[in-house]
């Protein structure tokens, strides 16, 4: 399939009515989403060849994905469609930070745990955000201007020896967001943050919808922690964001709440705790927040809390 071929799947995607794109019917959808003559346009018609993905569909999940050829045909449409090459024209020459248009995307999806569902269209204003997380060298800048607490594992308030360009951690979400304010940014929200991740089309991962090893510090690398932001250039997203899958999950400026149209109650949603997205080098599926990070991939705490496989970038709604 050709690159304008699958553009063009992903547009009559974002302007299908039926039901299979309806919010409100999505428990409905999974049944009808490929026996509905009307949605045959835009879910059948490519190979249904299945690559094997490392994220599991647990029974328990709710709204699971058995035999999505959706999914199927998604991740065979253009294995190496975006690449380093194709990388979008949105980073300004010199600049820190991407920048994304405005206009609509795919979020959400039906594939897998019940609070990634729907796969719906949301909409973005233009804005601006963080090539890379932000670094122990960006945060101690911060720390030493502003007076602030230094995070606890750094040695008498110094930097970890060969650690300054990993990304910082055991920071909260109110560290986060000061951090940010300071900068004269903010945090993106989770709409900007992953349309950002997975561009308009909607990918699955940044680099495209075929799971790849080595494009991101995950923990099936066996990896025993954080590494230099910006050491997978192939991992790159549609924007060109790096370690926007993996290293450590980001905290956004969202409350956990469900996507519009899902009808499962959760009784952990509230605005008494905040989304995490991306995934870290982390082993997190037995808190259900799945090992291999998929752009739609959603954690949430309280925002006080901080650990060793959180961190952030900011965004910004000017030009910087």
């Amino acid at each position: 399939m050709t690159a304008n071929a699958f553009k063009k799947m992903g547009s009559l995607r974002k302007e299908c009515s039926t039901t299979c794109h309806q919010a409100k019917h999505i428990l409905k959808a999974k049944k009808n989403k490929f026996t509905q003559p009307e949605c045959k346009t835009c879910h059948t018609g490519l190979s249904n060849k299945v690559v094997s993905s490392p994220f599991s569909t647990p029974e328990s999940a709710g709204i699971t994905a058995q035999n999505s050829l959706l999914l199927k045909s998604l991740i065979q449409a253009v294995p190496s469609l975006i690449s380093k090459n194709k990388v979008k024209k949105s980073e300004k020459a010199g600049s820190s930070m991407a920048y994304v248009p405005a206009g609509e995307f795919i979020m959400g999806s039906n594939e897998r745990w019940d609070d990634e569902a729907p796969e719906h269209i949301s909409t973005t204003d233009a804005f601006y955000i963080d090539l890379n997380e932000v670094s122990n060298a960006n945060y101690k800048v911060f720390v030493d201007a502003k007076l602030k607490t230094h995070p606890f594992h750094w040695p008498d308030g110094n930097l970890p020896q060969g650690k300054e360009n990993h990304p910082v951690v055991y920071v909260s979400w109110f560290d986060a967001n000061e951090y940010c304010s300071w900068a004269g940014k903010r945090l993106p929200t989770e709409q900007e943050w992953e349309k950002a991740a997975r561009g308009e089309e909607g990918l699955i991962y940044p680099w495209g919808n075929e799971w790849s090893l080595d494009k991101s510090n995950n923990p099936y690398k066996n990896s025993t922690g954080t590494e230099p932001v910006g050491s997978y250039p192939e991992g790159r997203s549609p924007y060109g964001l790096f370690d926007i899958s993996g290293n450590v999950w980001e905290w956004v400026d969202s409350h956990y709440l469900p996507h519009p149209g899902n009808p499962v109650t959760r009784a952990e949603y509230g605005t008494d705790k905040r989304v995490l997205k991306g995934g870290s080098w982390f082993d997190c599926l037995s808190y259900g927040c799945g090992l291999s990070a998929p752009t739609f991939n959603r954690s949430f705490f309280t925002p006080e809390v901080k650990n060793n496989s959180f961190g952030f970038r900011c965004a910004k709604t000017k030009s910087p």
